[in-house]
């Protein structure tokens, strides 16, 4: 069994698995069939030239690198734990950039980079109830890199009506091959510069907010109930 593990612990294990993930959401996108939902708002937005972060729950990131962002690179900000490493392999195989944040592990640097690429014209996309939850609760950096960098928060999600939810933190929404799926954008969120800690906190609640409702609209749209997300702290 320690040998087992050691295996799956291995670079070289972590790799396959990671490329296999990638191929996973190829049959996932290819065999579903999808349709767009406010992808006005996006649209008006590419036009505008505007600097963009999308944002979307944990449990909605399989799908995401096939939202098609309007043609730009986009770069997924993700943890520097092990699974986050992990799904950095897995995206990178989709052609998708990775940005390493942390809010333990030297976050002035991780924040600095991720501002650094929004400017730079890269559509950045975070978790923010990403890694470890509470599940559906918006943590405060999103607000803070939109502030810095100039840029608009855009709230999007996706759904398939063949799924399972796994008993995660999150409750992971897996997309099974072969039926119908959604993705949704919601309207973008304006971050003036010079907020102090009252507006910064009006506005990640209405982030979370905003995050839960394209999601449970997705689920509707697949006919499925919303998910809850955990009790507030």
């Amino acid at each position: 069994m320690q040998r087992l593990r050691r295996f799956y612990a291995s670079e070289k294990a972590q790799g396959a698995i990671a490329f296999l993930v990638a191929q996973y959401v190829r049959l996932v996108y290819w065999t579903n069939r999808w349709r767009r939902v406010g992808y006005d708002i996006s649209d008006r937005l590419f036009a505008e030239n505007r600097r963009l972060i999308f944002c979307f729950w944990h449990s909605r990131l399989l799908m995401m690198p096939y939202a098609t962002y309007g043609g730009r690179p986009f770069d997924v900000m993700m943890s520097t734990h092990r699974d986050g490493k992990f799904i950095a392999r897995a995206v990178r195989h989709l052609g998708i950039g990775v940005v390493f944040g942390s809010s333990s592990r030297r976050p002035a640097l991780a924040l600095r980079e991720a501002t650094k690429r929004c400017r730079d014209g890269v559509c950045l996309c975070i978790t923010p109830d990403g890694p470890r939850g509470p599940r559906g609760r918006a943590a405060p950096g999103a607000v803070l890199i939109a502030e810095l960098a100039g840029a608009v928060l855009v709230p999007v999600a996706y759904a398939t009506s063949r799924r399972r939810l796994l008993g995660s933190w999150d409750r992971f929404h897996l997309p099974l091959p072969i039926g119908r799926g959604v993705f949704v954008v919601g309207r973008e969120i304006e971050v003036p510069r010079g907020l102090d800690e009252t507006g910064r906190e009006e506005l990640r609640l209405r982030l979370e907010a905003d995050i839960t409702r394209v999601t449970d609209e997705a689920d509707r749209l697949m006919g499925h109930p919303p998910v809850e997300p955990a009790s507030a702290s």
